[in-house]
């Protein structure tokens, strides 16, 4: 009996317990509560660290808060604006004749032999504390030689004892961009980099042979012994890069790592041997002077990224769109940034258990799955997007955003059915286009995550227009002040005039089939190609679909050798030339070898000399009229069926503040805040342990052991009785 009432003062005490304590179920440590970290997770381990190989949406995750390119995008302004990150000020192009005479700003570009980026620096800024740094009494590098009995006990980077820093100088800025060339690194921008760059082409071959005369044991090739022809410094935080013609998007590469700056010295720190084997590489190891350091790579576990206690002067804006000041988002203006001190982010592979973790308040944010859709917004009557009773509940915010990314459905304009610039195609290419229920598939299969694209251009980028004067006539009507597909019937004469009446081909009377390719495979795929076959069945049309795997599907399209196919694009710069040129058709894929990004083939010699002259134009009246002819004509000639334009839905709980998605910015935890006290309020008010089942159960059990005792006790007292009973006889 005294066993099992200790059992229910145990379980009613933890029970008590926990309504002051910390949640039974909290996955973090108990010296992490009340601080001021971020929560958030990542899907997939980050394969690049280093900047200058470096190019994919996971890693920018991490590396865009550690390194320092000399521009940024302001965080809140839409269309998107490059402002200054290391440098003074953003960098006005200087342009210059073949004989080096200097030109005017509005000179026409085929005048133009080379054009100079002049970026001067901000003094003062301090790289993160690093290893590489460390110096000795002497002031010699403290780890530049090190033995392999040095290295002993030597696992990760944090097991180095020293650290240093010093001041960010242009010499890093010019280090980086030679390292685009490094024949050991593979820069995915060197190709189109010796295109522009003076001198990168003949570059690659120098190193190339400096790489190859060093010795068997010597790994560092020190690349301020190699000059480059289109970069000079100028002096202590000056540099100039020299481009071939005119490129004015090359502005916008100087807000990415690949042009961030990377010191000589971790390059010779790193390349010591016996490092490399233990993963204590720059591409597991940034160095920046960003206003985080990594200091934890635990992918198959946790990244973590910690305040560089050497960054300063960078303030929170007061300046953006209409409404941010309305909506609280320019409360900090003017306070330092960072505000917060960690950002924790764990391994999760799979949706559910994420979401679940986020509902709890264990990650600040989360996106929206398929999966979880129903359960975080719902659709009011007016068709409007708002959050469920539930979330609004926990105070958790909704935000929406467009992607500058298109999906587009592409007609090979090389085929002799759906191709070519005669009016019979392009009739059967708005017929189809007319068809295509893209409302509805975004509807089904989006949960309304999408808005029917227009043209190449999504919403944010220059060129892109607002109203009735936004549609694609050939598919839309403007009805109500909305965009409205053109009836089925419309689609149905196109394509009687384009010599199918009825899906059948009027000279031979036979169906008119068409062939379509994807990587869709799985049963998962089933339901959207059903419903893409559908949409062909509209207008009688038999769809073929010939399913591969994706590099199958890759040397098809690159070739030529489809008909119809789906592809998207995501933006590298908010630039319309950055879309047009999937429909230049000099970049045609088959004409540039499957190098063109022209998936489509498209070739229409009005557009090409309009994309010629749009390109290199400033933003302004004149390149808008150019964009808006060449969306007349993309459109009427429809290579692409166009798809949709994405958009982004993210929640955050109401301690998370000054966040606003920005589709070009990577760099946006600097600006983020939170209130650790509210957190840990409602992670307390949401995971109450249920014990109530606990205590039933030991009630239960004292219940049905209590008789048992006493059974037992009598037969105790009963064969003592008994035993003495016997002895007195």
């Amino acid at each position: 009996m005294r066993s099992s009432s200790r059992l229910l003062v145990v379980l009613v005490a933890l029970a008590g317990a926990s309504c002051g304590g910390s949640p039974w179920n909290n996955p973090y440590p108990a010296s992490e509560s009340g601080k001021n970290i971020l929560y958030s997770a990542f899907t997939e381990r980050p394969k690049h660290l280093d900047p200058v190989q470096s190019y994919s949406e996971n890693e920018y995750v991490f590396i865009n808060q550690i390194y320092q390119p000399p521009l940024q995008y302001h965080y809140f302004k839409r269309p998107y604006e490059l402002i200054p990150f290391a440098a003074e000020a953003v960098p006005v192009p200087q342009y210059f004749d073949a004989e080096g005479r200097r030109l005017p700003q509005d000179v026409d570009s085929s005048k133009v032999a080379y054009t100079v980026y002049e970026i001067r620096i901000k003094k003062g800024i301090l790289y993160q504390p690093h290893p590489a740094f460390a110096r000795d009494a002497k002031g010699e590098p403290l780890y530049f030689r090190l033995t392999p009995e040095e290295l002993k006990g030597i696992d990760t980077l944090g097991d180095f004892k020293h650290t240093g820093t010093r001041e960010l100088t242009a010499e890093d800025y010019v280090y980086q961009i030679k390292r685009l060339a490094h024949p050991r690194l593979h820069s995915p921008i060197l190709g189109l980099m010796t295109n522009y760059i003076v001198g990168m082409r003949e570059y690659v071959q120098t190193l190339r042979q400096a790489a190859e005369r060093l010795g068997d044991n010597e790994r560092f090739l020190d690349l301020r012994r190699y000059p480059l022809a289109g970069v000079e410094l100028v002096d202590r935080y000056t540099y100039r890069i020299k481009i071939k013609g005119k490129y004015p998007q090359f502005v916008y590469w100087l807000a990415m790592p690949f042009f961030a700056p990377v010191p000589w010295e971790a390059d010779r720190f790193y390349s010591q041997p016996g490092l490399a084997e233990k993963n204590i590489v720059l591409d597991w190891y940034p160095v920046g002077t960003g206003p985080y350091m990594l200091t934890v790579n635990d992918p198959n576990r946790k990244m973590v990224l910690e305040r560089n206690p050497y960054y300063k002067g960078e303030v929170y804006p007061s300046e953006g769109e209409p409404g941010d000041r309305e909506a609280g988002l320019l409360d900090d203006a003017g306070k330092p940034l960072p505000f917060i001190d960690k950002v924790v982010f764990s391994l999760e592979k799979e949706s559910i258990p994420y979401w679940n973790k986020f509902l709890q308040g264990y990650y600040d944010a989360s996106g929206i799955t398929s999966d979880t859709f129903d359960q975080a917004v719902q659709f009011t009557s007016g068709g409007e997007i708002t959050l469920t009773e539930d979330m609004r509940r926990r105070g958790i915010q909704l935000q929406t955003s467009v992607a500058t990314s298109v999906f587009y459905m592409g007609f090979n304009m090389l085929d002799p059915v759906v191709g070519g610039a005669s009016e019979r195609a392009r009739k059967l290419r708005q017929a189809i286009s007319i068809a295509f229920d893209v409302e509805e598939f975004i509807s089904i299969f989006l949960n309304g995550r999408g808005i029917p694209a227009q043209g190449p251009i999504p919403p944010g980028i220059f060129g892109y227009r607002e109203g009735p004067e936004a549609i694609n006539p050939y598919v839309y009507d403007w009805v109500d002040g909305r965009p409205k597909r053109k009836p089925l019937e419309e689609a149905k004469r196109l394509l009687a005039e384009a010599g199918y009446p009825d899906g059948r081909d009027a000279q031979t009377g036979q169906p008119l089939t068409l062939y379509f390719d994807t990587t869709a495979r799985g049963p998962g795929d089933k339901p959207r190609l059903d419903w893409l076959t559908k949409q062909f069945q509209k207008l009688n049309i038999q769809l073929v679909i010939r399913a591969t795997d994706y590099n199958r599907f890759q040397d098809k399209v690159r070739n030529g050798a489809v008909q119809l196919f789906f592809y998207g694009w995501n933006a590298d710069y908010p630039d319309p030339e950055n879309f047009f040129f999937l429909l230049n058709g000099p970049e045609s894929a088959v004409k540039t070898n499957g190098n063109g990004p022209n998936y489509s083939n498209y070739d229409n010699p009005e557009f090409n000399r309009l994309f010629d002259r749009m390109k290199n134009m400033d933003n302004g009246p004149e390149r808008q009229a150019l964009i808006d002819r060449m969306l007349e004509i993309v459109r009427r000639d429809a290579p692409w069926m166009w798809f949709f334009y994405p958009k982004d839905y993210t929640l955050h709980h109401a301690w998370v503040y000054n966040r606003k998605p920005n589709q070009m910015a990577n760099n946006g935890l600097k600006y983020q805040r939170i209130d650790p006290q509210l957190r840990e309020r409602k992670r307390r008010e949401w995971n109450q342990p249920v014990v109530w089942p606990l205590v039933l159960m030991a009630g239960l059990l004292v219940a049905s052991v209590v008789p048992a005792i006493a059974v037992y006790r009598r037969r105790e007292r009963s064969t003592a009785k008994g035993a003495v009973d016997r002895t007195a006889a």
